[in-house]
């Protein structure tokens, strides 16, 4: 199935749109992991199982890890190496489509656009059987080429963000964050929570987050 279209890496109408209406897209950080998590289920339902580690940090960047195959990479007509536009490119199966699937806070899937949209800083790292490259983006716009990266002999993809501040944080325990993630199976989730201080308890996720 066609995810993204390959002839263009960036769509700035489509982010200009993201940006301008956090409400509609972004929502909250919670939302912001759930679809990055969405592309990891993607890739277990595909095997039949599949693993990812979140990892939150103290200055709100959040680390997801997911064991899947990778990112899909080709050469272009000139030999430069092209990833699928994933981050700054809109996904054609959900975004703007009213029967997209609902995520675990009750909102729409959009697609891995909408998180680099909503970050300051994105990287996105991808390990295949061919290769590990790493790009960077600010805002949703990248600021360097695919660079190499260290292969360890895995596959996978690791997405860092750090959400945009005005953004609903993630206030929840990592005992109740962990009781909503085992919801993605096929995929399991790893929970690493390092804030300081930890999640506050009496601060739940937003009303309609099961």
């Amino acid at each position: 199935m066609t995810t993204h279209e390959w002839t263009r890496t960036l769509d700035l109408e489509h982010i200009r749109r993201i940006q301008a209406d956090p409400s509609t897209f972004a929502r909250s950080v919670w939302h912001l992991l759930l679809e990055v998590l969405a592309y990891a289920r993607d890739e277990a339902s595909s095997k039949g199982t599949g693993h990812a580690t979140v990892t939150l940090h103290a200055d709100g960047t959040i680390d997801v890890t997911d064991n899947g195959r990778g990112t899909d990479t080709r050469t272009n007509h000139t030999g430069r190496l092209v990833r699928k536009p994933v981050m700054a490119t809109r996904d054609v199966r959900f975004f703007d489509d009213p029967t997209a699937e609902l995520l675990l806070d009750g909102f729409p899937r959009r697609g891995m656009s909408v998180v680099a949209g909503s970050s300051d800083v994105l990287v996105h790292t991808n390990r295949r059987h061919d290769g590990a490259w790493t790009q960077r983006y600010e805002h949703d716009l990248p600021v360097q080429d695919l660079s190499p990266a260290p292969t360890d002999g895995t596959t996978g993809t690791t997405v860092t963000f750090r959400p945009r501040p005005d953004l609903p944080g993630i206030a929840s325990t990592a005992t109740d964050l962990g009781y909503r993630l085992e919801r993605l199976l096929p995929l399991t989730v790893e929970l690493r929570d390092q804030r300081t201080p930890a999640g506050d308890p009496s601060s739940p996720l937003p009303e309609g987050s099961d």
